[in-house]
């Protein structure tokens, strides 16, 4: 393995990272021997993060070069996962051997680790956060030492498994399966978004997982995936004329006019849960990655607050927002995932590639939902800063004073993370 200088930027090409030198380990010793040499050092993942919560000004590992063998428990229900795995290669190899996840996000293109250390959620099991699922995590700390975490046996556990990169360099993941299902996947359309509004608890109970999707100036689309039981043909979906709509004949895309070519397979057609449960297939990159992309998390009992508040900022958003979609995600206990001991809806925002024309409207969307204790995901666009972004963490002074006894020295810290957590 040997440094290099090379130009990287993310999946949506709006951040050029700017490291003195990149590497590709291709082992863990590697690994090892390049964080112990680094004056300070990040990891960089798919590159599916919209801010510089991953660049440095030092040593940059990308672990794409590292073994891929995914190591299944079928008595302990587990999986140990190589942590730059992408989760559509995780999950071919986990169906293929009678296994599945409970969740998978919408787009199964990222890698595990930087999915849970940002903690984005997924589409299952009541939208449960992918970070849920880690029972043990290894990673190699700022001396190049090996750490072993445990759900349960650990005392740092929950602090570090949502981590924003800043407590080192996670090279496996032990995650929780279960045995391989199947989903069928059902849209509504025309859904007038104060029918979705009314009927909210409805809504988001009617399948395995479900989104809504809307550009808040019209109508929206309900996407329900019902899991299948063990021996059934088929699943069983709210009626055609369900919440007002129409049950769609034809495949949808969550942008109204594009081609669903790409997107996962609809109209009620069984299928393995990895190639419905994601709403866009593996092969291609969704929006060429032309866009930006912000969510908010907020408590489940304030959804119709929050949804309504955004709903009256429609004119504002919709002439530059791609698509909205509405989700739900279950609670967990994890110190700085957004669902952290809440119930949550999420409100997530595809806009268009403009910054400057985004601005104001996300600054709109942030001042109606953070007085409601709204959580921003931490690798997506958000304005606010770091009081606002950290104001509903009852955690944060506790994971503060976790970095400083694992990271005394901050090689871990970048900009973003040091904004969030000044030392001292």
């Amino acid at each position: 393995m040997s440094a290099m200088s090379e130009q990287i930027r993310n999946w949506a090409g709006n951040v050029l990272f700017s490291p003195a030198r990149s590497h590709h380990p291709a082992s863990l010793d590697e690994v090892r021997q390049t964080v112990a040499a680094a004056r300070s050092a990040r990891v960089l993942g798919t590159g599916h993060s919209f801010n510089r919560i991953a660049d440095t000004d030092g040593d940059l590992l990308v672990l794409d070069a590292m073994p891929a063998e995914v190591r299944i428990d079928p008595d302990a229900g587990t999986a140990t996962v190589p942590a730059g795995m992408r989760l559509a290669d995780l999950a071919a190899q986990l169906h293929a051997a009678g296994f599945a996840l409970t969740a998978l996000p919408s787009l199964p293109h990222i890698s595990l680790a930087g999915a849970c250390a940002t903690g984005t959620h997924g589409s299952g099991n009541a939208n449960q956060g992918l970070a849920a699922l880690v029972r043990g995590m290894q990673l190699v700390g700022p001396d190049g030492d090996v750490v072993e975490l445990k759900r349960g046996e650990s005392a740092d556990f929950d602090g570090a498994v949502v981590a924003l990169g800043a407590l080192g360099v996670v090279t496996e993941l032990t995650v929780d399966v279960v045995p391989t299902f199947d989903v069928a996947q059902f849209v509504y359309e025309g859904v007038a978004v104060p029918q979705l509004i009314a009927g909210f608890d409805e809504v988001f109970s009617a399948g395995y997982s479900v989104s809504a999707f809307t550009e808040w100036r019209g109508e929206a689309s309900v996407w329900v995936k019902a899991a299948l039981a063990p021996g059934a043909s088929e699943a069983s979906h709210p009626e055609p004329g369900w919440l007002g709509g129409h049950l769609a004949e034809h495949a949808a895309h969550p942008i109204p006019g594009m081609s669903a070519e790409n997107c996962t397979e609809q109209l009620g057609v069984p299928g393995p849960w990895h190639e419905r449960l994601p709403h866009f297939r593996p092969g291609f990159t969704p929006s060429s990655g032309e866009e930006l992309q912000s969510e908010f998390f907020l408590a489940r009992s304030r959804a119709a607050e929050a949804l309504d508040a955004v709903r009256e900022l429609g004119p504002l958003i919709a002439p530059v927002v791609q698509i909205s979609e509405v989700r739900t995600v279950a609670a967990d206990a994890l110190w700085l995932s957004p669902a952290y001991q809440r119930d949550s809806v999420t409100i997530h925002f595809t806009w268009v590639a403009d910054r400057a024309a985004v601005e104001p409207a996300l600054a709109a969307v942030e001042a109606a939902l953070l007085p409601l204790g709204a959580r921003p995901h931490w690798g997506k666009v958000f304005l606010s800063g770091p009081a606002a972004a950290l104001a509903g963490y009852e955690r944060a002074d506790d994971f503060r004073k976790l970095l400083a006894r694992r990271d005394p020295e901050g090689k871990f810290r970048n900009e973003f993370v040091r904004r969030l957590f000044p030392a001292g």
